[in-house]
């Protein structure tokens, strides 16, 4: 087998090559877009560069065929709560069934981080943020989110016959948007309701600094200090919202507010990859074109929730009822979606593990994130539990 280090335009056309190869005969694959990989190794435009780097391989057989890649990073500022080793990590891995190119494929990555000064790998994973590219597909083997991963089922053995453990698990969930909440959220919603300071309201396009504010107030409030999440800075939220922007759906962005203050946030994208699929891969002009004629055609029938939060002093109210009653009430009557499904949480999050379960949402998909101990003697320890 033939080990080559991604280093020009042919060899990154031919990594993105094999995740297409590997999957080509699965009726449930949607090849991701080329951008959205390829961006991820661009130092122009992924931030993680100043805190590391990153190397890429492709593996061809004796016949010169695609047969694997993977791709290491070394990144400074990536360490899990209770880590007592510096962890580096890998991704974009795809392998044809073979336990042997597999090990030839994880033994180069892991020979590199050693080289770093790493003790142990996660993976796969992103060189970036943990809403893209991040865990093993192992159950839901159905049409993938938008920037999630997807896999062979065969992977888990590969991952598992080499040596990784589960670091934690990953779940998703779905809800039909048909018929009516349970009783519980009426009644939370009503007692919210009897005080006529708390609002919820749509965002609006033409004020997306305003709400980029909203949106810090509570994500701080609500997120910042918990679970490694760390303070949102206004600017990068403005930021975040002007890249929404293109693909935001008003009738699935939800604020809550006491008077004028921000109390509640309910964010949701339409599920872009009924689009994507139709694109293979590629956003050239033509693409574009296809994907906004597609977009007005009602092709997203579900979307995806990013992120519901609460300020601290509200919680326990039923503010969350509130504006979830609120939002399904414009969402089930006024809109084409008939189901959603949560980006996933991790089994570290109890808490809020639970909050989703008793909301009647059902799991629909499970990822893994696993490590890799170099030191083979080592206590193994999991992702710890918040509290």
């Amino acid at each position: 087998m033939q080990l080559i280090e991604v280093t020009d335009k042919k060899t990154a056309q031919a990594f993105l090559q094999v995740n297409v190869l590997v999957n080509k005969n699965d009726p449930h694959y949607i090849r991701p877009l080329d951008k959205d990989i390829n961006d991820v190794f661009d130092k122009g435009k992924n931030k993680h560069f100043r805190f590391g780097e990153v190397i890429r391989w492709i593996l061809k057989d004796e016949a010169g065929e695609l047969v694997g890649r993977i791709a290491a990073y070394a990144n400074k500022k990536y360490k899990s709560k209770g880590d007592e080793q510096p962890t580096g990590g890998i991704g974009f891995f795809d392998c044809v069934n073979d336990q042997e190119a597999a090990d030839l494929l994880f033994n180069t990555a892991k020979n590199w981080l050693q080289e770093r000064g790493y003790e142990a790998m996660d993976g796969p994973i992103n060189f970036g943020e943990r809403d893209r590219w991040w865990g093993l597909l192992v159950e839901g083997f159905e049409q993938p989110l938008y920037c999630m991963n997807y896999n062979q089922s065969y992977y888990q053995q590969l991952f598992e016959n080499y040596g990784f453990q589960v670091f934690f698990n990953q779940f998703c969930f779905s809800r039909k948007l048909e018929g009516r909440l349970p009783e519980r959220f009426f009644k939370g919603h009503e007692k919210v309701a009897e005080d006529k300071k708390f609002s919820a309201r749509k965002i609006e396009k033409n004020k997306l600094d305003k709400y980029a504010q909203d949106f810090v107030t509570v994500y701080n409030g609500a997120f910042a200090g918990h679970g490694g999440n760390k303070q949102m800075d206004l600017k990068v939220a403005k930021k975040i919202f002007q890249s929404m922007k293109p693909v935001m759906d008003t009738d699935i962005v939800w604020f809550a507010y006491y008077g004028d203050v921000p109390v509640g946030i309910y964010i949701n994208l339409p599920e872009l990859n009924q689009i994507f699929k139709h694109l293979n891969g590629k956003f050239n002009l033509w693409a574009k074109l296809k994907f906004l004629w597609l977009k007005s055609r009602g092709v997203c029938t579900k979307f995806t929730g990013i992120i519901f939060g609460v300020t601290p002093e509200h919680q326990g109210k039923g503010v969350d009822y509130f504006l979830i009653v609120e939002a399904a009430n414009h969402i089930q009557y006024k809109t084409k979606y008939i189901n959603t499904e949560l980006q996933w949480q991790g089994d570290f999050n109890p808490k809020i593990v639970n909050i989703t379960r008793n909301l009647e949402f059902e799991q629909t998909r499970k990822l893994i994130t696993y490590r890799y101990l170099f030191d083979r003697s080592k206590e193994f320890k999991r992702h710890p539990i918040f509290h």
